[in-house]
């Protein structure tokens, strides 16, 4: 029973000594929508983005984070270079919530307990929901809701890079592709099985994009971590 209680309290204080390096701040950024409607530049932004993030360093090399940001993604014919577009006109603006959780990876170490200002490039990715409402377009090019809301989940792809300005504060910048699961962000494919067949359009092998642009900045507290094998 002693061995057991022993190797509980070192299980307990192993874990403890893991999570005691924390970060948790804001982004602020513009969003642009990339599918069958509106422009298909890939870094665009049009649209404000703002949310939350929270980063949990594991080592100086990895960590992992989450994010809840919101937008409200918009299309436009009129801002395409596309002809068939630009005389086709549709627009659209669709509100969504995305939640993100993933790893993190840095390019250098980034030790933010040596006392010196660091700095590197870094990586994001794992898996995103962004909660949305759907519509579809009539045959006049009017935009429809069909009152109802879906998820669409997706891959995040980040490149960005960051730096400690001080001790406890860091400020990043990033680019940051999101590829859905979903062809419905644009209402191109309605929700709707029998409005799908009435009222779809555009290439149904492709499903839709969305970037965000943007700076975090960050707090960062806890005590320096011990090791990690993981």
């Amino acid at each position: 029973m002693r061995d057991l209680t022993a190797i509980v309290l070192l299980f307990f204080g192993y874990q403890l000594c893991q999570s005691q390096t924390h970060e948790i701040g804001l982004f602020v950024g513009g969003s642009n929508f990339i599918g069958d409607v509106g422009s298909t530049k890939y870094i665009s932004p049009n649209k404000p983005a703002f949310g939350g993030v929270y980063k949990w360093n594991r080592s100086p090399r990895h960590s992992f984070r989450f994010s809840l940001i919101y937008t409200e993604l918009e299309g436009k014919d009129s801002k395409s270079d596309d002809p068939r577009r630009l005389e086709r006109n549709y627009s659209f603006t669709n509100q969504i919530v995305e939640a993100s959780v993933g790893l993190e990876f840095t390019f250098f170490d980034f030790d933010l307990h040596t006392g010196k200002n660091v700095a590197t490039p870094y990586l994001y990715s794992g898996i995103t929901v962004a909660y949305h409402d759907n519509f579809y377009f009539n045959n006049q090019g009017q935009l429809k809701s069909e009152n109802t809301s879906s998820y669409a989940y997706g891959i995040p792809m980040v490149l960005g890079f960051k730096m400690n300005v001080l001790q406890s504060i860091i400020v990043s910048a990033e680019i940051g592709a999101r590829y859905t699961f979903s062809d419905e962000l644009d209402g191109s494919v309605p929700d709707s099985e029998n409005l799908k067949d009435v009222f779809g359009f555009g290439n149904t092998n492709n499903n839709d994009w969305y970037m965000f642009t943007g700076l975090t900045l960050t707090y960062t507290f806890g005590k320096k971590p011990c090791f990690c094998i993981f």
